[in-house]
């Protein structure tokens, strides 16, 4: 077992590039097995992944709520009607630097 308390800073910097390497070369091998195996799976049943391609850019289903419940803008950027917000997720630059000039978000409503 390696004592990494007594290695110098450089034998570590050397260790973690070794590391991050050997990451990179597992995730390929992982990315090519997984590849291996998808071409068989697609080939016990008669295609192949070419061949399915086409179905994996279709839209699929949505999850979760309608856009009209979710989406719908909630808040309205009152120096640009185009900006709007739906109160969901990070919320907008412009939502911080009216926050932060002290306007509250009450009055940033899309009503």
């Amino acid at each position: 077992m390696t004592d990494y308390e007594n290695m110098s800073r450089r034998e570590l910097v050397a260790l973690r590039a070794n590391i991050d390497k050997a990451i990179a070369t597992a995730g390929d091998r992982d990315k090519r097995n997984a590849l291996r195996a998808a071409e068989e799976a697609a080939r016990n049943h008669g295609f192949s992944l070419a061949d399915l391609m086409p179905l994996m850019t279709q839209a699929k289903p949505r999850r979760g709520r309608p856009a009209e419940e979710g989406g719908a803008p909630r808040y309205r950027n009152p120096d640009n009607p185009d900006q709007t917000w739906s109160g969901r997720g990070r919320r907008p630059r412009w939502i911080h630097e009216a926050e932060a000039a002290g306007r509250p978000l009450e009055d940033l409503r899309a009503d």
